[in-house]
């Protein structure tokens, strides 16, 4: 990066790997909690508007944009503009030019597109939404049952699958208050403990389901679910007990909360005959609850025709 631009590097930043939709096109954000300003990644934002293809192709116009930016007079902006690490398209994390809302605004002054007035309202949106959700908690949960409503999940698996990110999250903050490092680390634990209660590790189980990037507890079914719950929240309980001082001790703790989980997942197995374990992700699993309900209301319309 040349130094003309003098680019703000920032540090890691709560939630800085979230996405947001506009269009069902993804744009990478980040929530800056201090400053209560949500910053979005330029690149992304640009390949929207402009429908790039590619993020190379978005890279080059964002590249041509700041030389005209530059050529208007618009250093202070440039100056400003900051930097954070994103996950990229490849899966590795780079640093991304990111602006604040008040920033994107500006350069989206100089991008000619038909989609530049509906995108400032969305970005209104956005940050209403986070001002809402930081006022009343329970409108991330109400806002997060409707994604998944909008995914085709059943109501019954949504409960739970909310029920598990509150667990999970219980399991974080005690890796944290023990000195665990996010990252490697809690990938590691969380190896740990699908192994003890699934007899898989994390990325056999993607493979097994057929998942690259996806959220693997979002194609899991509710007893799936359930059992992984048992294992997070058993270990959390026995960290709690325990107080572990060394990542080794963090690991033989993991261990022992989906060993318990595991011993469950056993006995139901034993009791139905069938793996707990299943390849199906998600869209097979909606597609077997359409079918259902399809019948269904086959089933219902021979009856009143019948009759």
């Amino acid at each position: 990066m040349p130094a003309k631009e003098r680019y703000i590097v920032m540090g890691e930043l709560q939630n800085n790997d979230a996405i947001q939709l506009f269009e069902d096109k993804k744009i990478r954000t980040a929530w800056d909690e201090e400053q209560e300003e949500w910053y979005f990644s330029i690149v992304d934002v640009i390949a929207v508007l402009t429908d790039q293809k590619t993020p190379r192709s978005a890279s080059t116009y964002w590249a041509v944009l700041k030389k005209r930016l530059k050529d208007e007079g618009a250093n202070e902006l440039l100056t400003n503009c900051k930097q954070l690490k994103m996950t990229a398209s490849d899966g590795k994390r780079r640093l991304t030019d990111v602006a604040d809302t008040e920033q994107l605004l500006r350069i989206i002054q100089s991008i000619p597109s038909p989609k530049a007035e509906p995108f400032k309202l969305w970005l209104a949106q956005v940050g209403q939404e986070r001002i809402e959700e930081t006022i009343d908690p329970e409108l991330t949960i109400d806002r997060a049952l409707e994604t998944y409503l909008n995914k085709g999940y059943s109501r019954e698996w949504i409960n739970q699958r909310l029920q598990a990110i509150q667990v999970r999250r219980e399991l974080t903050d005690e890796w944290d208050a023990r000195g665990v490092k996010k990252g490697v680390e809690y990938a590691i634990l969380t190896d740990e403990i699908s192994r003890a209660w699934s007899g898989i590790s994390t990325r056999q189980y993607k493979n097994l389901k057929g998942l690259k990037k996806e959220n693997l507890r979002d194609n899991m079914t509710t007893l799936e679910l359930v059992l992984n719950m048992l294992a997070e929240a058993t270990a959390t309980e026995i960290s709690k007990q325990k107080a572990p001082s060394t990542f080794s001790e963090n690991i033989a703790v993991a261990r022992e909360g989906g060993e318990a989980a595991g011993i469950a997942r056993k006995a139901v197995e034993d009791r139905t005959g069938v793996p707990v374990i299943t390849p199906k992700n998600a869209a097979q699993l909606n597609q077997v609850v359409t079918d259902l309900l399809e019948g269904t209301v086959s089933d219902i319309t021979e009856e009143s025709e019948e009759k």
